[in-house]
């Protein structure tokens, strides 16, 4: 879900969260998601949810120049958060990250991984195959492998 207006912040779905976040520019990637609360490890933080599409659709969307926030759900779905999207598609990578997805009956929840602290930003390994198009790592951390791609 966007603001209205030109250049106004992505905003966050409140229904699709268990604590309090906002999305505002971000040090690794455009626009982040930060947390304006603590959130303890192993909780549900967030959903990831958009508009359910085939495998073709993804493709053809990828492919074409349309935004898209293609979230993988199983061998033949995917969930494209640029289409009704809770703000969880504004999760940057890191190869450090502070949250992991689980799918469940296709639906995307994001857990947190480690206690967050409020005002840090959230991340996500994207775990992009190491056969997909390469793509460089901004994250920054120590452990940061140079791309969001999978090396193995």
């Amino acid at each position: 879900m966007k603001a209205k207006g030109i250049g106004a912040a992505p905003q966050i779905a409140k229904e699709f969260c268990k604590f309090r976040l906002e999305v505002r520019p971000s040090k690794i990637h455009r626009w982040g998601v930060f947390a304006l609360e603590a959130i303890p490890k192993g909780r549900k933080v967030m959903e990831y949810t958009g508009k359910l599409v085939s495998r073709k659709e993804g493709k053809r969307r990828a492919e074409s120049n349309q935004i898209h926030c293609l979230f993988t759900v199983d061998p033949y779905w995917y969930i494209d958060g640029a289409e009704g999207g809770s703000g969880a598609e504004f999760v940057n990578h890191c190869c450090e990250p502070s949250l992991e997805s689980r799918v469940e009956k296709r639906q995307v929840f994001y857990f947190a991984l480690r206690d967050i602290q409020a005002g840090e930003e959230l991340s996500l390994d994207y775990h992009f195959g190491k056969n997909q198009e390469r793509v460089v790592c901004g994250c920054g951390s120590p452990k940061c492998r140079g791309t969001i791609n999978l090396l193995e």
